[in-house]
């Protein structure tokens, strides 16, 4: 079956999570990506457990749909092969701390003089320019310096950070959709170009409310716990055996609450909850009353009702439980695998589903350095030029 990104062919120089989510995300859209691992460990992921059959288990959850060539860079005929990949490759993806890939010769510049419509996108802390560029960054430390942990978690408590590694997966993101504008873009023009895109800013223009209340009014955002800066209720409430999460994000669902959830319809009425401004300002007692209401009943018997009246509300699952929900099961969202060494291997789904175009799983995460011979082969490098080549050090 034909997939929405055949015949695009990607050369993935990145290793830990940016750079190897975004090439998944190409490689579940059906491009030929090739990663480029150093001989010794490779992607340094493989190193991190738990491991499956000795298997990285990280590793394998992101780099599905891959082939594995290992190349020394420092090593100038393994450069030379790369050059040769790179001739024929569409975009060139690398997150190593700036200066290093010139170092390496397979910068940007030096690629576009044998390819001039390379498509090369730069993963990085903070970006290719600016005071920071020659700092390495990680997803915790953007979380601080952007502001996030300062508008995360509970008035007054220390600052938290997020449950998962946003920023890695955004600048990931960031990536995936930077790419292919600029491949849209040399579609129509021929035009390739280099793509820079910072761990420390991919989160920055997420923040629309917070920028909204900052550049509208002044007001500095401040952490909001369970609650919603700009909804009310949009938050977790308590109920009788745990909490549900309740959505009340415009006028007409709060009024459906208060007459088919609750019974309650002199709140709609009550002056300090009569408007969403309103009820932001007077959340506190507004979340009394409703948890009063709701401890009479659980949690389920509450979402029920919701759903009912068609008041968006959910409950809060641990992990295993949202995994194992009939719906995300039912739309694909734990896929697996066989792999060589691990056996059958779990994976995540696919975010986004196509009716003509479906992604799938067509390979397992490779083997460090798997497909080097074939890779090479495809080449026109025999198997005598290989052991050759191997007997440097410059292949593995």
């Amino acid at each position: 079956m034909s997939l929405p990104l055949d015949g695009l062919r990607v050369l993935d120089m990145s290793q830990i999570m940016a750079g190897p989510y975004c090439t998944m995300v190409l490689a579940d859209m059906g491009a030929d990506v090739t990663k480029i691992e150093k001989i010794k460990g490779g992607d340094d992921s493989r190193q991190m457990g738990p491991y499956i059959e000795d298997e990285s288990a990280c590793f394998m959850q992101i780099n599905r749909n891959k082939r594995s060539v290992a190349l020394n860079l420092k090593d100038p005929e393994a450069r030379e092969l790369f050059y040769d990949m790179a001739r024929q490759a569409d975009v060139i993806i690398e997150n190593y701390r700036p200066g290093v890939t010139q170092s390496l010769e397979v910068d940007y510049e030096s690629i576009k003089e044998i390819n001039p419509g390379i498509i090369y996108a730069s993963i990085s802390g903070y970006g290719q320019t600016g005071p920071y560029a020659n700092k390495g960054g990680f997803d915790l430390v953007a979380q601080g310096a952007t502001g996030l942990m300062s508008m995360t978690g509970e008035p007054g408590r220390r600052p938290l950070k997020t449950g998962v590694a946003v920023y890695d997966i955004g600048a990931g993101i960031t990536a995936v959709y930077s790419i292919l504008a600029a491949y849209i873009h040399r579609q129509k023009t021929g035009e390739g170009q280099q793509v820079d895109v910072a761990i420390g800013e991919c989160g920055i223009p997420w923040f629309t409310w917070e920028a909204a209340a900052y550049f509208g009014e002044g007001r500095e955002p401040q952490p909001t716990g369970w609650r919603h800066r700009v909804s009310a209720p949009y938050q977790a409430l308590a109920t009788r055996d745990g909490y549900l999460m309740l959505g009340c994000a415009n006028q007409r669902t709060w009024e459906r609450f208060c007459n088919d959830v609750v019974n309650k319809p002199e709140w709609i009425e009550d002056p300090r909850f009569a408007t969403n401004s309103d009820r932001g300002r007077n959340v506190e007692e507004l979340e009394a009353l409703i948890e009063e209401v709701f401890a009479s009943e659980d949690t389920d018997t509450w979402r029920a009702r919701c759903d009912e009246a068609g008041v968006p509300a959910g409950p809060i699952n641990t992990f295993s439980q949202a995994l194992s929900d009939p719906h995300y099961v039912e739309r694909g969202m734990v896929q697996e695998f066989e792999h060589p060494t691990a056996g059958n291997v779990k994976t995540l789904g696919f975010a986004s589903k196509f009716s003509s175009t479906p992604q799938q799983i067509r390979r397992p995460s490779p083997l460090l350095g798997e497909h080097t011979e074939e890779v090479l082969a495809d080449m026109g490098i025999d198997a005598a030029r290989l052991a050759e080549l191997r007997a440097s050090g410059a292949v593995g």
